[in-house]
């Protein structure tokens, strides 16, 4: 179940329902307060309203840049594990090759 908490976003008092703790409720809240606040100083009409959407807009981007971000990484990770499988298998079949001459010269 959640808990209802009291915020305030750009100086509007809101009521959220939340199963987060505070200490993560109050991060989420700076960020898009700090978000707000930096829209409206660059803001010429003052609108609320265009202020939220143009908010809105600037966390979408950093979730893309975020996404891509890891899109990239995951790949590099997934290049290097198959790169470590790849040298494992050629390392573990040149050792079974290795033994194989090993035994096929004692029997000789």
């Amino acid at each position: 179940m959640g808990q209802i908490v009291d915020i305030t976003i750009a100086g509007i008092p809101l009521k959220l329902k939340t199963s987060h703790d505070p200490e993560k409720v109050n991060e989420l809240v700076t960020y898009v307060d700090q978000k707000f606040q930096e829209a409206l100083s660059l803001s010429k009409s003052g609108s609320i309203q265009n202020v939220a959407l143009l908010v809105s807009l600037n966390i979408a981007e950093d979730l893309a840049k975020l996404k891509a971000q890891v899109r990239e990484e995951l790949g590099r990770l997934e290049s290097q594990t198959r790169q470590v499988i790849s040298e494992l298998e050629s390392s573990r079949l040149n050792r079974i090759g290795t033994n194989n001459q090993t035994r096929s010269s004692a029997t000789v």
